[in-house]
């Protein structure tokens, strides 16, 4: 099968690679793959990887898409709008089309799904897309066909999972950690897409397709990062027998509703979760027949992203990966709500009655206390100290902080995290 490959950086030097060196073998599987055009912003510029046998590398995608010859595209250049008209061109000539661009996918999924659909010649594989290297795309796709999955939970991106996890080992503050995960080459510059969450919840609004046949737009799944977690709240983790993860969750509610959000939690020390650091991703599936099953493995990486990149175009050229990308169609109803305990950390002046007037928000709220948490107070201005909740919901608490935050002594809006 001959490819058309659109980006020369990171992950597609390391298709280029794995191919070289393990293409005879993908052969004797009857995967036969020769790239024979890269497409790449500066043709003059020197690579860090072995340019294929044979192949032209070229600055037009046109180059690509116009070219009969080429069975299949691989889009690896990044972003949403050019990526996007290359992806949606290569489908429409009905090639096969193979990417890692979760941000392009969950912002375009039903659009996607219908221009496949449109043009059966082709095919589009995204395994890349989601977590890297742990092949999730497709154990949701054919392992899980005579299942019902009923909640989707995970560590979903690297970067964070390395800061966290470096806040909780070494007791390193946020800014060190960042200034770190940049100088290493996990964060971008400004690292947003990370820290806040977003690059996470392009991820669980792919899943949740998968999972639960529901297209979730982005902007609809609440969406809290982890710019706002200090040290204060590691020492609380401590207390609470805990630790800080950045989850993506998915959950079916007993009404048949479905609630989707990516949060900042605390995450008990029990759940397999708390224990994956570093820049490992994992997945924890919940489903009738399997009960629970987690798929950890690196979230990113040129070779980890590359493999599942390999792992697609193989499995195209040996005739799978046809239909319908995205599996089914279903009308679950999404509800913006997360239910569960929360853990809301104040910062006050020292005074008096605080606690009490909490007590009285809270009830106001529907809100039942768990417990209230307080380190030995160091500076009576900025006072932290935490409550955590019986069962609720996230609106309820969003309620109680809206409140509180007009109390004179609230010196900052409360952190709210999800207790897992």
């Amino acid at each position: 099968m001959r490819v058309g490959l659109i980006g020369g950086g990171t992950v597609g030097g390391g298709v280029c690679e794995i191919l070289r060196t393990r293409g005879a073998h993908l052969a004797q599987q009857g995967a036969e793959l020769q790239i024979v055009k890269i497409c790449v912003r500066d043709v003059a510029k020197k690579r860090d990887f072995e340019i294929p046998a044979g192949c032209e590398v070229v600055g037009d995608p046109k180059s690509i898409l116009e070219d009969d010859t080429i069975d299949m595209v691989v889009e690896l250049m990044g972003g949403v709008t050019t990526a996007k008209d290359i992806i949606m061109a290569a489908i429409a000539k009905g090639k096969h089309v193979v990417t890692g661009n979760k941000a392009l996918i969950a912002a375009n999924l039903p659009e996607l799904q219908q221009a496949v659909k449109a043009v059966p010649a082709g095919s589009f594989s995204y395994e890349a897309a989601v977590c890297g290297g742990i092949p999730i795309i497709q154990t949701l796709k054919h392992d899980y066909v005579g299942d019902r999955v009923t909640s989707i939970m995970g560590i979903m991106n690297g970067t964070t999972n390395f800061m966290l996890s470096k806040m909780a080992i070494e007791g390193a503050s946020y800014d060190d950690v960042l200034a770190e995960a940049t100088k290493l080459g996990y964060a971008e510059s400004p690292p947003d897409f990370d820290v806040e969450g977003w690059d996470a919840r392009s991820k669980l609004a792919i899943l949740c397709k998968l999972a639960f046949g529901v297209h979730v737009p982005e902007e609809s799944i609440p969406c809290m990062g982890i710019t706002r977690v200090s040290l204060e709240d590691f020492k609380y983790a401590h207390q609470m027998k805990c630790t800080v993860k950045l989850l993506g969750v998915a959950s079916m509610n007993p009404d048949g509703t479905l609630s989707a959000h990516v949060s900042t939690c605390m995450v008990h020390l029990t759940n397999q979760l708390s224990g994956v650091n570093g820049v490992l991703n994992c997945i924890s599936v919940t489903s009738e027949n399997l009960a629970t099953c987690v798929y950890s493995g690196p979230g990113a990486g040129r070779f980890a992203t590359a493999n599942s990149v390999v792992s697609d175009m193989a499995m195209v050229a040996k005739g799978g990966g046809r239909g319908d990308p995205f599996l089914f169609n279903t009308e679950i109803k999404v509800v913006p709500e997360v239910n569960g305990k929360f853990y809301i950390r104040f910062t006050v002046k020292d005074g008096i009655g605080i606690i009490a007037t909490l007590g009285r928000l809270a009830m106001e709220s529907q809100i039942s206390i768990d417990a209230i948490l307080q380190v030995a107070i160091e500076n009576p201005d900025q006072v932290p100290f935490v409550m955590t909740t019986d069962t609720t919901t996230l609106s309820a608490v969003n309620k109680l902080c809206a409140a509180f935050v007009k109390e004179p002594y609230c010196q900052e809006k409360p952190l709210v995290m999800p207790i897992m």
